[in-house]
C-alpha cells in the first residue's frame, strides 16, 4: 500500500521544491526583464534578439511547469490545468517566433493571448496547490495575468503598444514568485509545510 500523497514529509518536500522553483523563476524573470526592457525600448521593427527573448520566456515557463508536475507528490490528482499551461506555452513560444519576425503588434497580441490562458492555468494550479503554502501570491498573479493579457491582446489588435509592457508584466510576475518563495521559506522554517 502506498503512502498518502500529502503526508507531512511529502508536503514539506514539495514545499522546498516549490520554493526553489519560485526563486529560480524570480531570478530568470529578473534577468529577462532587464534585457527585454533594453531591447524592446528600441524595437519598433522586429529583430533577432527580440524574437529570441520572446520565445525564451514561454519556453522557460513550460519547462518550469513540467518540473513542478514531476515534483508534485500527488500523482493521482488531475493536473489538466498544468498540462494545458505547458502545451499553450510551447505553442506560444512557436507562435511568438513567427509573429515577432512579422510585426511587434502581432507578437504583442500573441503575448496577450498567452497571458490570459497561462493566467487561468496559474490561478487553478495555485488553488489546487494551496496545501503546499505560499500560493496567495500565485493566485493574485494568475488573476492579474488574465487582465493584463486582455490589455496586451487589445493593444496588439489595435496595432498600438510596445513589448516593453510585456517586460513590465514579467517583472510583476517575478515579484509574485519572490513573495511566494519567501512565504514558503518562512512556513518551512516554522515547520508548517
Amino acid at each position: 500500500m502506498s503512502a498518502p500523497p500529502y503526508t507531512v514529509t511529502n508536503t514539506a518536500q514539495y514545499g522546498h521544491k516549490l520554493r526553489n522553483l519560485y526563486f529560480l523563476r524570480f531570478t530568470f524573470a529578473l534577468i529577462w526583464v532587464g534585457i527585454m526592457f533594453a531591447t524592446a525600448a528600441r524595437a519598433v521593427e522586429p529583430n533577432v534578439l527580440l524574437t529570441v527573448l520572446l520565445v525564451l520566456y514561454p519556453a522557460f515557463d513550460a519547462g518550469a511547469v513540467l518540473w513542478q508536475l514531476r515534483a508534485d507528490p500527488d500523482q493521482n490528482r488531475s493536473k489538466s490545468s498544468e498540462w494545458v499551461g505547458v502545451v499553450v506555452s510551447v505553442a506560444v513560444a512557436i507562435a511568438l517566433g513567427i509573429t515577432s519576425s512579422i510585426s511587434v503588434s502581432a507578437a504583442l497580441a500573441v503575448w496577450g493571448l498567452w497571458a490570459i490562458v497561462a493566467g487561468i492555468a496559474q490561478l487553478i494550479t495555485a488553488i489546487r496547490n494551496r496545501h503546499a503554502g505560499g500560493q496567495v501570491a500565485q493566485m493574485l498573479s494568475g488573476g492579474i495575468s488574465v487582465f493584463a493579457g486582455g490589455g496586451f491582446l487589445w493593444q496588439g489588435l489595435q496595432g498600438s503598444g510596445t513589448l516593453a509592457g510585456a517586460a513590465g508584466y514579467a517583472g510583476l510576475g517575478a515579484l509574485f514568485f519572490l513573495v511566494s518563495a519567501i512565504r514558503l521559506s518562512i512556513k518551512l522554517r516554522r515547520g508548517n509545510a
